[in-house]
């Protein structure tokens, strides 16, 4: 087995530098040949990852949150090396839909023993036309428009960031014209967001679409109609129960395609970062990512 360490030391406010010699020993009990990397920029991970997926690796290891994990996908989807996370950012929502363990020593030893094993499987993943891939949930609207605030705070740090830009979004809140076609229906309605889910979660283990199988084909999508910011500030403690589903105002489909379109000028985000204005066209590709997978996967 060969494979790689990518390390992206800024990830979980220098999480991942402070564990990296513990996650990399603990691969190197498990792998014939392990390199490890430590890029400096978002670009400068991309392109190692993918001059290593040119190279023929086995096995991407990824030290990291989200954001290296959709790095990640973007190197290894549609070929046969497998990507692996070691969580050590602050949402992992990949790695959680992966069932690997929040600790990375722990994570990385269930990595290490997976490859040792020759275990992997495949997943689904989304494609946005002429866009990227993404591998957990695509949303618009309220949601995305908090990461775009988020991306603009410098203060303060962590995750009470999403605590102060929801306030701030609700504040302003203003719902709009939403347009969602499907292989098999059209959807127009007033509406705060929409979430097109390949796994359940976003945002640090919110599950937004609840039933959402990265392995069944299929997107699971979540529209929240227009609603009063009273009515939201309801719905939004449901959502980390998945209880939000059965509120009046939201509803939810199933897609392997699915094309959006709004009035609201919506921004739209993926994995947790920033894609492009709609309108989107989106479809799921079956078993589009090898990946190592945690053990109740």
């Amino acid at each position: 087995m060969r494979a790689a360490l990518v390390v992206c030391p800024a990830s979980g406010l220098g999480t991942a530098a402070r564990v990296a010699g513990t996650v990399s020993a603990t691969l190197r009990d498990s792998v014939d040949h392990l390199d490890q990397y430590v890029p400096t920029s978002v670009d400068e991970t991309v392109a190692v990852m993918r001059r290593l997926v040119a190279d023929g690796v086995e096995a991407v290891v990824v030290l990291g949150g989200d954001g290296a994990a959709h790095a990640g996908v973007q190197a290894c989807a549609g070929t046969t090396t497998a990507l692996a996370i070691v969580p050590a950012g602050t949402g992992n929502d990949l790695a959680r839909a992966l069932d690997l363990p929040k600790d990375p020593i722990e994570a990385a030893a269930q990595v290490g023993a997976a490859l040792a094993a020759g275990h992997k499987r495949s997943v689904d993943l989304g494609k946005v036309d002429n866009g990227a891939w993404f591998a957990t949930v695509l949303c618009a609207g309220f949601d995305s428009a908090v990461n775009e605030r988020v991306n603009r705070l410098r203060w303060p740090r962590g995750p009470r960031r999403y605590d102060v830009a929801i306030v701030a979004e609700l504040a302003a809140l203003k719902s709009s014209r939403l347009v969602v076609r499907t292989e098999s229906e059209t959807l127009e309605l007033d509406a705060n967001s929409i979430a097109i889910g390949n796994t359940r979660y976003y945002g640090g283990g919110i599950p937004v679409c609840p039933d959402a199988d990265p392995a069944d084909g299929w997107f699971d999508v979540t529209v929240v109609g227009k609603a009063h910011r009273r009515d939201l500030v309801r719905i939004l403690p449901s959502l980390r129960t998945g209880s939000h589903v059965d509120h009046p105002a939201v509803t939810t489909l199933r897609a392997k395609s699915i094309t959006i379109d709004s009035d609201g000028g919506w921004i739209a985000y993926a994995d947790g970062e920033r894609i492009r204005e709609l309108p989107l066209d989106v479809r799921c590709v079956p078993g589009a990512l090898s990946v190592v997978a945690g053990q109740r996967a």
